[in-house]
């Protein structure tokens, strides 16, 4: 068929790109219903894994066990120094990254990962693999990798290892053979996963990856143009125009192909030559070219690590950038994992800094742009570390003169992504629509009949000698008192209808008792239990916390829920009180707070060094009316919904602490028949789901009603569904 005559004459690259190409164009016609072959793709990427670590483990043994004991005593410390500069000054590139990401403001609802226990980082089981296989089972990547290193090494004495040496590459290369079938997959593979996303994704989110498109492509131009090439420059005799004509052919190879295997023998042949032409060529060197070429191979190069900023783009995308303790932990699991494909990498360090795992979608989409230029990069950097360990050998390494070249290079880095960050700021458009999201919600269901009062109207005398839940069904309404500002508990709408999480709750209380609901403003708190004594109010409502001595003048109803003790910060703010500790260090700390003493107390036990500022109205704190107060102490659930109208905040819960207060209904003393109902009707709901389903769309943001169909040609310009 001429189809088929024509695809075998594409070469695979032009095949991803018309697969890349077909998918967006089928998820644009299609639309969600794209979304169902999204398991082809996630075969493809399983299909991707499942070579990659048993390859890592008999490339780097045969790799390394091939070297003998004098001739790796010669090179393998040079070897090691250079490797690890050139890691730590590609990692230090990818820490500048995020100064070119947008400064977009940002919020979001409350997320129940905000309290998640954070993952115990267990160093020994990470690193030191008690079971290899099971660390191979595990995606352990690091524990691989050490393991690899020790036995590589480990084999340079031993002998009659040619045995050995040979069952390696014959598994090496029997893995690369399987690799090679499904890299014939791929058009496949990109194909599903490009439909699934185009018909899947918001416009928002594809707005957003061009972001890491733009900002990998300037660093991938940097690191090609300036950082390898300078450091060959200032460090070696060779030049800079030297290093970027012989690796060319190379490099324009490996990004035709798609691999850098094919362009081993070519930087082999190329570098003897370059180090020919200076008079560098000796047994010595030629040695160092031939053992480090193919085992750099097995070891991460520069276009493999500047993948791992796909970690930094997507901390960012999701509002909660990496901060300065992780960065660390970046670099260190980042170098180890990138032993491996970034098709295991990237899913285990989303993991390990409790990032979305759906993001992998959002890279390996991407990757069909960026997996060329990390190729070309690898190519070039296999040319650069052999020059400058077999420079090293014959002690023409300037050291001093590499370093300079690696602050020029970070220091021009620095300066261009500041650039690029007010390029893409004002090239790319965005406007926060939290206010608007918010302010709009409405109910999730139906409301009750509604009752109105224009003052409060206490019951007459004889009502008040009858029990509440009686006085209630005989006047079939409810009366419900709310305060100001109980976001997302009680509060107004743009259109002015009372809404929120526990006024969905007694809506459907009145609906259930088939009454009618009347919803009152009480504006002293300190009312609330004479108004809830003399029938002004049946029940009070707006988040409230139990404590002791409330209790004592009121009711409360078995908790709902829970307020999680937190802080709502500005985000300049937002690093400083990340973690406990480190604002129990500080001085002259004020803290704003509610005049609750019972809280107070408990706060004071978390924040010894703090001055308690009484904070009465969050909005007034918000606009900056308590001046001097450094953070007001809140229910995070509460503040990530002012932080959603205020973007300028952020609802932050540091590192190291956890108290979580109950939150329960108010209701009159002395009327168990009324309370006891009351807790059977909350465990009515809970037991059915309702409790959770309101919970998930006031406090948690989750409303499938507000998603509206993706936009496809099927369906909006067709009208075939």
């Amino acid at each position: 068929m001429p189809l088929v005559r024509l695809y075998k004459k594409l070469s695979p690259f032009q095949r991803v790109i018309i697969a890349l190409i077909l998918g967006i164009s089928t998820g644009i016609f299609v639309g969600e219903p794209a979304g169902n072959i999204a398991v082809i793709g996630d075969v493809y990427i399983r299909l991707l894994q499942m070579t990659v670590l048993p390859y890592v483990l008999v490339s780097i043994i045969g790799g390394l066990g091939r070297l003998d004991s004098n001739m790796a005593s010669r090179i393998g410390l040079r070897a090691v120094k250079v490797i690890v500069i050139m890691w730590l000054s590609v990692m230090a590139t990818l820490l500048l990254l995020p100064l070119a990401y947008p400064d977009w403001q940002t919020a979001g609802f409350f997320s129940t990962s905000m309290i998640a226990e954070p993952a115990t980082f267990n160093f020994v089981k990470l690193y030191i693999p008690s079971n290899i296989f099971a660390s191979l089972s595990e995606t352990i990547v690091p524990a691989v990798v050490l393991f690899s290193l020790l036995m590589g090494v480990a084999l340079i004495q031993v002998k009659n290892k040619e045995t050995l040496l040979t069952l390696t590459t014959n598994i090496g290369d029997s893995l690369m053979k399987v690799a090679s079938y499904i890299a014939k997959l791929a058009p496949l593979g990109i194909f599903a996963i490009s439909a699934s996303a185009a018909g899947t994704l918001e416009v928002e989110e594809l707005g957003r990856l061009q972001v890491f498109l733009w900002v990998y492509i300037t660093a991938a131009a940097l690191l090609a143009f300036v950082f390898l090439p300078l450091v060959i420059h200032w460090a070696t005799p060779f030049s800079y125009r030297e290093i970027i004509s012989t690796a060319g052919e190379a490099v324009v190879t490996a990004l035709a192909t798609g691999t850098v295997l094919v362009v081993l023998p070519m930087i082999i042949e190329r570098s003897k030559a370059l180090l020919a032409k200076h008079g560098m060529e000796c047994e010595e060197t030629d040695s160092t070219v031939d053992v480090l070429v193919p085992t750099a191979y097995s070891f991460p190069s520069t276009g493999t690590l500047l993948g791992l900023g796909f970690i930094l783009f997507s901390a960012w995308y999701v509002g909660s950038p990496l901060g300065f303790d992780d960065y660390i932990s970046f670099v260190v699991m980042g170098a180890l994992t990138a032993f491996g494909s970034m098709a295991v990498a990237i899913p285990f360090l989303l993991d390990f800094f409790d990032l979305p795992a759906d993001q992998f979608q959002l890279y390996l989409l991407g990757s069909v742009v960026t997996a060329r230029f990390a190729t070309g990069l690898a190519a070039l950097h296999g040319f650069v570390v052999t020059l400058l360990v077999a420079s090293a050998v014959l002690k023409k390494l300037k050291w001093h003169r590499m370093m300079q070249a690696i602050g020029l290079h970070l220091a021009i880095t620095f300066g261009v992504m500041i650039a690029a960050g007010f390029t893409l700021k004002s090239l790319i458009p965005y406007e926060y629509e939290g206010v608007q999201t918010f302010e709009s919600m409405k109910s999730m269901n139906v409301s009750a009949k509604t009752d109105r009062y224009k003052e409060l109207t206490p019951i007459g005398y004889f009502e008040q000698q009858q029990p509440r839940l009686e006085v209630i069904l005989a006047r079939k309404s409810i009366r419900v008192g709310y305060h100001y500002d109980s976001l997302p508990y009680a509060f107004r709408n743009k259109g002015g209808r009372m809404i929120g999480f526990d006024v969905e709750l007694l809506n459907q209380f009145a609906k259930d008792l088939d009454i009618n609901i009347s919803l009152i403003l009480i504006e002293d708190k300190a009312d609330g239990a004479e108004l809830l004594a003399d029938g002004s109010v049946d029940i009070i409502i707006g988040g409230l916390t139990i404590t002791p001595k409330r209790a004592l003048e009121v009711t409360f109803s078995d908790p709902y829920s829970f307020h999680t003790l937190g802080l709502l910060v500005n985000d300049a703010k937002r690093d400083e009180f990340s973690d406990l500790y480190k604002i129990q260090a500080m001085d002259m700390l004020n803290l704003g707070m509610g005049k609750n003493k019972y809280y107070q107390d408990i706060v004071k036990e978390y924040f010894p060094n703090a001055q308690l500022t009484e904070v009465t109205k969050v909005r007034k704190f918000l606009k900056g009316g308590y001046e001097g107060v450094d953070a007001l102490i809140f229910s995070t659930e509460a503040a990530s919904a002012w932080a959603m109208l205020y973007p300028n905040y952020s609802a932050v819960i540091p590192k190291g602490l956890r108290f979580r207060a109950p939150v329960a209904f108010v209701m009159p003393k002395a009327q168990l028949d009324y309370v006891q109902y009351m807790n059977t009707w909350l465990k009515l709901k809970k037991e059915n789901g309702f409790q959770e389903k309101v919970y998930d769309y006031w406090i948690l943001g989750k409303n499938p009603k507000a998603k509206k169909p993706r936009w496809s040609v099927m369906k909006d310009v067709l009208g075939w569904i």
